[in-house]
């Protein structure tokens, strides 16, 4: 499966001298966050493929007007082709606004996720906007990045872990890989083409309350069904 991950900056060479054979080879888009509405808009419309996207932390106004055609991955998990996809955008808080966490609520967020990893057994592709802590990211409060994705990496051993927020052209000989253990860890600014292999994963049975859901549709049905040769 290839994969196109943008992150931060809008890139020229897909914005303004689009060519669809840029992306012909592409199987999913992903945005690793402040990235503008149009531009999404753009790659979806001309690109036709699938995009999915985690929130920057100047992605406020996608909160009262999103990108369309295109999906948020935020706090779920995406499946293509086999693979899950999980994504936790924002950054760090360090001034008012959304889409900013403190360690503690971007903690709360993993945990809230687990249970849904748990369900697919676990997961392969990690997106989000801020780095992990230590791998990526810079000393200042503004670019700092979360201990709290070290749990999720921990635990899963994701084969990758695709981010942004941080701008390679910040300074020079910001490396664009770091790996932390078995994962990949890759700062998708502006552009990154990457291969992954495809993998089959199962559909897990379904829970409790998608059991309850059916068994219930079930006997509407039935009731309906009664009803009706009761009335010939």
């Amino acid at each position: 499966m290839r994969l196109l991950a943008l992150a931060d900056e809008e890139s020229s060479y897909l914005w303004d001298y689009f060519q669809p054979e840029k992306v012909r080879d592409v199987d999913l888009i992903i945005g690793c966050g402040d990235l503008c509405k149009p531009y999404l808009e753009y790659l979806a419309t001309l690109g036709r493929k699938p995009i999915v996207y985690v929130h920057g932390n100047h992605d406020e106004r996608f909160d009262r007007d999103p990108p369309g055609g295109v999906q948020c991955i935020d706090d779920d998990v995406y499946c293509q082709n086999g693979l899950r996809i999980v994504g936790l955008g924002g950054s760090v808080r360090y001034r008012q606004g959304s889409w900013q966490f403190t360690e503690a609520e971007m903690k709360k967020r993993v945990r809230r996720l687990r249970r849904r990893i748990d369900r697919l057994g676990g997961f392969d592709i990690l997106v989000t906007h801020a780095p992990l802590r230590g791998c990526g990211d810079l000393p200042d409060l503004p670019h700092r990045g979360f201990a709290a994705f070290a749990e999720l990496l921990d635990e899963y051993h994701p084969a990758l872990m695709l981010h942004g927020h941080v701008h390679l052209n910040y300074g020079p000989g910001l490396p664009r890989e770091h790996f932390y253990a078995q994962t990949r860890i890759v700062n998708a600014y502006e552009r990154v083409l990457l291969e992954v292999p495809d993998r089959h994963v199962p559909i897990p049975p379904p829970g409790l309350a998608e059991r309850w859901r059916r068994r219930r549709a079930e006997q509407r049905d039935a009731l309906a069904y009664m009803e009706e040769m009761s009335r010939k």
